[in-house]
């Protein structure tokens, strides 16, 4: 990742940590965490968290080495919110592209904060008519979007979606998680055995394997809203993930070919990931004027 600290300044620093404005790729405006218990990134374009790695530890998400830094398009790596909808949008005769419309707007630095445990970052997102970035008028919906961002020892993020209408709305979402891992084939993800799944490369739903296939490519739904752990055995470690109002589970690695068609994923990058995303990939509703939150906490401890 090309790192031009054109704005190179520092925000809030006490004993414990530093927390500094950056420039990314020349244009994004990231911030940059150096704590006592760990270093962190985040991109304020797509309110993107980019990298967590505590102290001692390997880095927890993955990034590419040929993640584009560019208006319109996503980042490749740490985190990507997927929002106001989940893969593409295909309703009442409408449709647009994947993901949504959060991950490719620039996000604002609300609140920062550093304790001795970590430090607190707060991004807002919020406006209506975003629709005018995708196709059809498709969500033309006011809405404000906080992100709490909490990096320590354990990581935890909380997206709060306001529906600022007078009417209800609809949505689907995932934590698009890039899990940095030795390899693939070393990762077992029991949580998700014998649970129902609907398989994307095969348009097969409900099934049910007695074993989970990380090596790509894989592109699953798993019916599940279970604690999950990431078991690497190279790495002697373990990746804990908690979530709150989230109801599916998505795994997801392009394998060899897919990687090979994106030229925003290094050569064999995919052999350093895996995608395991908490998400509601089914649309909810949120009241008028209301509220709702989805969240993960994830800690890493010794095989």
């Amino acid at each position: 990742m090309k790192n031009n600290q054109i704005d190179d300044r520092v925000l809030l620093a006490n004993e414990f940590g530093e927390i500094k404005k950056i420039t990314l790729a020349n244009t994004i405006s990231a911030i940059e965490i150096k704590h006592q218990q760990c270093a962190a990134k985040i991109s304020l374009y797509g309110g993107q968290v980019l990298t967590w790695q505590p102290t001692n530890q390997q880095p927890v998400f993955w990034l590419s080495k040929d993640a584009l830094y560019q208006k319109g398009k996503a980042i490749r790596g740490g985190i990507p919110l997927c929002w106001p909808w989940f893969g593409p949008y295909n309703r009442e005769g409408k449709k647009a592209g994947n993901h949504g419309f959060a991950r490719i707007n620039t996000w604002l630095l609300d609140k920062t904060e550093i304790s001795k445990k970590g430090v607190v970052i707060t991004l807002i997102l919020q406006g209506d008519n975003q629709h005018d970035l995708s196709e059809n008028n498709v969500w033309p919906h006011a809405f404000c979007l906080t992100q709490t961002l909490f990096f320590g020892k354990t990581f935890k993020q909380k997206l709060t979606i306001k529906n600022n209408t007078d009417k209800s709305i609809g949505y689907s979402a995932a934590l698009h998680s890039y899990f940095s891992v030795s390899a693939p084939e070393n990762i077992r993800v029991p949580t998700l055995t014998s649970v129902a799944f609907d398989d994307k490369l095969t348009a097969e739903h409900d099934q049910i394997l007695e074993s989970v296939q990380c090596v790509g490519p894989v592109d699953r739904i798993y019916h599940s809203c279970d604690v999950m752990q990431i078991i690497d055995q190279e790495w002697n470690r373990i990746i804990n993930i908690d979530t709150e109002n989230t109801q599916q589970w998505v795994l997801w690695n392009p394998g060899k070919e897919g990687a090979e068609q994106m030229s925003d994923i290094h050569r064999y990058g995919e052999n350093e990931y895996l995608c395991l995303e908490a998400a509601n990939t089914k649309w909810q509703t949120i009241l008028a004027n209301s509220e709702v939150n989805m969240s993960q906490e994830i800690t890493v401890t010794k095989v």
